[in-house]
């Protein structure tokens, strides 16, 4: 049977940003959008383990989930038709950041500290870095310290006070440019 060529600006494409930017739910809806599968890295993970994230960095370390993480984005890096949605310190990963910006477009997802704090105190359980007296300053730190690295991602939406679908069809516009700027 032959396959149904829909057209798409790509075929593989990565969400990064800091957490509670809406990756995951940007992720999803993107993937529809593109009519493409979605994939959490971190349940992923969770579902590889069957160990939840918070439960990983508690008992086995932040570098064991790293590791966890650099062997999952090269396995799903392989994969087509996918639209991946990272945790917020994947694409830190110099390893990470090359297998994925070599394999298609990444999308990179900004709002403001004070947006990621609200919405991450939505289950503040689940957000293992989070886990201090200031986490807003925990948040200014941490995204100052990463901005630079998600910046190397080839297209750029923000959230901050804005429907998933406002979102959405401007990240599919974004990728239809660089896919016409970067196709031969």
């Amino acid at each position: 049977m032959a396959r149904l060529e829909v057209p798409r600006p790509a075929t593989f494409v990565t969400l990064t940003g800091f957490m509670g930017v809406g990756k995951s739910r940007i992720g999803r809806e993107l993937s529809r959008a593109l009519m493409l599968h979605f994939i959490d890295l971190d349940r992923y993970i969770e579902r590889r383990t069957g160990v939840s994230i918070p439960d990983i960095f508690r008992h086995l370390g932040e570098e064991a989930f790293r590791r966890m993480e650099r062997e999952a984005v090269r396995e799903l890096a392989g994969k087509d038709y996918l639209v991946l949605s990272l945790g917020g310190g994947t694409f830190v990963d110099p390893e990470n950041r090359k297998v994925l910006l070599e394999r298609g477009p990444v999308v990179a997802l900004w709002a403001s500290p004070e947006t990621i704090l609200e919405r991450t105190l939505r289950k503040p359980g689940e957000r293992p870095l989070l886990q201090v007296e200031d986490p807003l300053e925990r948040i200014r730190a941490l995204l100052e310290a990463r901005t630079p690295v998600y910046r190397e991602a080839h297209v750029h939406a923000s959230t901050d006070h804005r429907k998933v679908e406002e979102v959405v069809a401007e990240i599919v516009e974004k990728l239809w440019t660089h896919a016409k700027a970067t196709r031969p």
